[in-house]
């Protein structure tokens, strides 16, 4: 459930006639059961929802008086705790970067505010990297509907978090791009999933819910359109746990086809856009000076993000997005990616092999322009962020260390290093399906850093551990050096940005690891 829903609160009723010790939000148990979904027979009524009020209007005895009655709490008329679920890696206490590194997230807070107003909802958010949802959590949590958003690497974690909540009979629902992928995985785990991007079906889903006729499935329909949205309610999150809030998202999705991304398989290649308009308004009134575009491919349709530089350029902001190589093709776009204050771009290299790059669908990159392009990408004072991934067919145990090498010689700000992952439903993984290499279907393994396939030229050991490697040298302060002299961003920021990652390289251990081969055995038997 998009809403990038990559990543639910119960009936609080009161006022019983008689002073009381409950909380704001302990049911009047004089009334139906909260547990009840709005609707449904025996559930509460809306005027049972605003009891306190009606009681007034009715000239039913209370113990106040109307005007002091006016000072009481209002209850929600339903409550929802909407949650990003995260592997061990990241989770709260739990992984590498710290708040350092982290922004604030926007599928929650989109999702947030798109709940209709009618509702009267209390909306809780929960991202567990910063708040992990343990046992005391679970139990503490008065929610009439939860809602997790699902990346594959997520997704056990997910659907363990719904079991626990359903069986206190809290209903949850369940998107993202793993429930969008493959819907029959998540729908088992779920009251309701959500399928596609949610602008349209989660508030259609919730107003259901109220009126007790809550479907098991909601798809996105033909047609959807991201114009005049209410901005993410940021608010709803704590803002001083991460380094910025000042996200936002112009475009979705990506016109390419690469075979091993989750883009073309899960939503297709239509590009999806906010109008400029749109975009720049909540940039203004968030008062943002540095912000990050967190949109997969930001120059999908050029004429729009020309537009779209052209309109932050009076701004005088900074920022920072995805882009493919190609913007270093058109100088024009790449002048006013400039003006408009573009100051960091993380672009998809992912491989050093052209043959590699053909079998990918991603041809239009081109490895020997590489030092090229970083060198464009300078002289407009802009740093990249270059991203490869190891474990392509044509790959050999020493491809390692000289895409490593090849990463610091074209002096790339910032390298990384991935494990090329077959996601379910990619053409990658429909491939490597067919030919017996899938080699477990425990997706929270799927997270970009373990070997979850048999690679064709290597051990999976050696290309767990050849990843490692790559990272180290990258890494290393002779390759740090060299890389900084040529890096055009402050010096603080290319300094702390690089000592973070070489703390990352030299972790890689404590996290990643083969030993899940072992059981391999087992869960084939299983399967």
């Amino acid at each position: 459930m998009r809403g990038r829903l990559e990543e639910r609160p119960p009936l609080g009723l009161g006022g019983d006639g008689a002073p009381s010790h409950r909380t704001p939000h302990s049911p009047d148990p004089s009334l139906p059961s909260p547990s009840r979904r709005p609707g449904e027979r025996g559930a509460p009524t809306k005027a049972a929802l605003r009891w306190s009020e009606k009681a007034f209007r009715l000239d039913i005895p209370t113990p106040w008086s109307q005007d002091e009655a006016s000072f009481l709490p209002r209850q929600p008329a339903m409550r929802i705790v909407l949650i990003s679920p995260k592997g061990p890696l990241y989770r709260h206490r739990g992984g590498i970067f710290k708040k350092s590194l982290r922004y604030m997230p926007l599928t929650l807070t989109t999702l947030a505010s798109l709940v209709p107003a009618e509702l009267e909802a209390e909306v809780r958010l929960i991202d567990e990297g910063i708040e992990e949802v343990n046992s005391a959590a679970i139990a503490a949590i008065e929610a009439d509907l939860v809602g997790l958003t699902v990346i594959t690497g997520t997704a056990p974690r997910s659907y363990d978090l719904a079991s626990r909540f359903r069986e206190r009979g809290i209903p949850v629902v369940l998107g993202g791009p793993h429930v969008t992928l493959i819907p029959e995985d998540a729908q088992a785990h779920a009251d309701a999933i959500v399928t596609g991007y949610a602008e349209e079906s989660w508030p259609e889903l919730l107003r259901d819910f109220a009126a007790g006729r809550l479907r098991p499935r909601y798809d996105q329909r033909p047609g959807l359109s991201l114009a005049g949205l209410p901005f993410p309610r940021r608010d709803l999150l704590p803002r001083k746990r991460f380094i910025t809030d000042n996200v936002f998202e112009a475009t979705r999705g990506c016109i390419h086809k690469c075979d091993f991304c989750v883009v073309p398989a899960a939503w297709g290649q239509k590009p999806y856009q906010k109008p400029v308009e749109d975009v720049i308004a909540d940039i203004r009134q968030m008062k943002a000076h540095k912000l990050i575009f967190v949109d997969l491919n930001l120059i999908s349709d050029r004429d729009y993000a020309a537009e779209l530089f052209t309109a932050l350029i009076p701004l005088k902001v900074q920022w920072y997005g995805l882009s493919t190589v190609l913007l270093g093709d058109d100088a024009r776009l790449l002048s006013l990616a400039e003006k408009s204050g573009c100051k960091g771009i993380l672009m998809g290299l992912e491989s050093i092999s052209r043959q590699n790059l053909r079998d990918s669908k991603k041809g239009f990159n081109s490895p020997e322009r590489y030092k090229e392009l970083v060198a464009t990408l300078h002289r407009h004072g802009i740093a990249l962020q270059g991203c490869f991934v190891f474990g392509l067919d044509h790959d050999t145990p020493e491809i390692f260390l000289e895409t490593a090498r090849f990463a610091v010689e074209a002096k790339i700000d910032l390298p990384r290093f991935a494990v090329v992952t077959p996601f379910p439903g990619t053409a990658l993984y429909h491939r490597l399906e067919r030919e017996g290499r899938i080699l477990t279907r425990n997706w929270e393994l799927y997270d970009g850093q373990h070997v979850v396939f048999q690679p064709s030229q290597m051990s999976v050991e050696q290309l767990q551990q050849g990843i490692e490697t790559a990272w180290k040298h990258a890494y290393s302060a002779p390759s740090i050096w060299k890389r900084l002299r040529a890096s055009p961003s402050p010096l603080p920021v290319r300094l702390g940005t690089n000592l973070g990652y070489r703390f990352y390289a030299h972790n890689l251990h404590r996290f990643y690891n083969c030993d899940w081969i072992l059981g391999l055995g087992r869960e084939r038997n299983a399967a």
